[in-house]
């Protein structure tokens, strides 16, 4: 079937495929869409034009706008190597590409094979193709590697080839921000109403906050009466919690506190991101009443609360000593039919460990496990850093064997080394070898050992008359040099 009317027909719905061919699942599944099929495909070495070609094979349809999605959401998900294939596909088939299909192409190449290949790109282009947002995109590139020199020449460029936008001058606010030249922030902005192009809410904020990084209170609170002033910016929520921010580190409480009333009269309802940092700020300012009545709107007025929602409200809770406030909200979470998200609770279980509360903590953590839930392994080596502050290390063992029991729920979990150099110490003088074998073994499946534990088994083998040959050659795997104390044990 020729591919033009594919392009001009609408998709088919009775589309499927075996998806068996694209990835190493067992399951065959029928993909009536396009990205259903390219979606499970995460692995960027994947390529997904087979996929696009299988889909025109089978008599689909395809169009600008559906493929304009999928390079969306997969630049989203930072899969810019699969969104540049979707997009040098369209090309290749004669789809209609605009200005912004060609933007899009030059950032992705520039992320994908470097600044020069994103020139080269540019260069390839016809001259009526080298619109302002084609330029735009490769002054996105160098900002984005930090590419001073050439991102002022593109810049004075673009403005001698009357390509002015509000979103160039950003992009070099951004630079310097990014370079930490932020006294030369506020001239860009200068420059920018001077040239006649109208700053927008962004530009007022990245100058806003080399003010706030430079600690100059008088152009912060200037700056901000001008946006006030103007009533096409629209000042918001997130603009004052940023001056709230600045002021809560700069000590300047007052100010703070009104600023905040701001930020929360711009707060709209439904949006749980903005009651998080009017959570946090109070918190911040020791105001429990504040902190709670944030809460309390985020619940009346936001749908749902996710786990990032109690995880901000019980870490405010927990750093302002409110711990039976935190147990409720707790409850709260585990009546909220949210996933079980173990990060939720771990942070009521530092609360506990770090006021001495270990048991408690251990407490709550077995009535867990006793509903059926599994720890994630940084849960049990939480409280087992709180009993090795107590120097309970029995107890601590006991909670690090279960911490490496789970660890496949949390791969990259690593404890503290001082927590497991001080149990592996312990259990090296308090425990018989075989037990201590055992842990050896159990814990090289989670990380290598590290030169004080090495240390702390040859001791043991040598208490033991067992040889330690095979210490020795772990450590030489590990890249453990034999020091002068390594060797004194070893003639001792």
């Amino acid at each position: 079937m020729p591919l033009a009317p594919l392009f001009s027909a609408s998709r088919s719905l009775a589309a499927a495929a075996a998806f068996l061919r694209h990835c190493s699942t067992a399951a065959t599944t029928n993909r009536r869409n396009l990205y259903s099929r390219i979606s499970p495909l995460g692995d960027p070495s994947i390529s997904v034009v087979p996929v696009l070609d299988e889909w025109i094979e089978e008599g689909n349809a395809v169009d600008g706008p559906h493929l304009h999605h999928i390079i969306k959401i997969l630049r989203t998900r930072n899969r810019n190597t699969q969104a540049l294939e979707v997009s040098e596909w369209m090309s290749s088939k004669g789809l209609p590409i605009s200005s912004r299909d060609q933007a899009v192409q030059l950032d992705l190449i520039g992320r994908v094979h470097g600044v020069e290949s994103a020139e080269r790109y540019l260069q390839s282009l016809s001259d009526g193709d080298k619109t302002w947002k084609v330029h735009g995109a490769l002054l996105n590139c160098y900002v984005r590697e930090g590419l001073v020199d050439k991102s002022l020449s593109l810049m004075q460029k673009m403005k001698d080839m009357g390509f002015v936008s509000f979103l160039n001058y950003n992009n070099i606010m951004s630079l310097y921000t990014q370079t930490q030249q932020y006294e030369k922030v506020p001239g860009v902005l200068e420059q920018m109403k001077k040239d006649g192009v109208p700053p927008n809410i962004f530009s007022y904020r990245i100058c806003i906050n080399s003010y706030c990084v430079r600690g100059d209170l008088a152009n912060v609170e200037k700056l901000l009466e001008e946006m006030e002033r103007e009533p096409h910016i629209g000042i918001d929520w997130i603009t004052y919690s940023m001056v709230t921010n600045f002021y809560i580190k700069a000590d300047m409480r007052e100010k703070a506190l009104v600023c905040l009333m701001k930020c929360e009269k711009k707060t709209h309802r439904g949006n749980t991101v903005a009651y998080n940092h009017l959570i946090s700020h109070n918190a911040a300012l020791r105001s429990k009443g504040g902190m709670m009545r944030a809460w309390k709107l985020q619940k009346a007025n936001c749908k749902k609360q996710l786990n990032r929602e109690y995880i901000t409200m019980l870490g405010c809770l927990v750093k302002l000593g409110e711990l039976d406030k935190a147990e409720k909200v707790l409850g709260e979470w585990e009546l909220s039919g949210n996933t079980c998200d173990f990060r939720v609770p771990n942070i009521l279980l530092i609360g506990y460990c770090q006021r001495g509360l270990v048991e408690k903590a251990e407490a709550l953590l077995r009535k867990m496990v006793a509903e059926g839930k599994t720890p994630i392994p940084n849960s049990w080596s939480i409280v087992a850093s709180g009993y090795v502050a107590k120097e309970n290390m029995e107890k601590a063992f006991q909670c690090m064997k279960e911490a490496v029991a789970v660890h496949a729920q949390n791969k990259r979990w690593r404890p503290k080394v001082d927590v497991i150099s001080s149990i592996f110490s312990w259990v090296t003088n308090n425990r018989d070898i075989e037990e201590a074998e055992d842990f050896v073994n159990s814990w090289k499946s989670v990380n290598a050992m590290n030169r004080g534990m090495y240390l702390s088994l040859m001791k043991m083998c040598i208490r033991y008359g067992k040889h330690v040959d095979g210490i020795l050659e772990s450590m030489k795997a590990d890249n453990i040099e034999i020091d002068e104390e390594i060797k004194e044990t070893l003639n001792s």
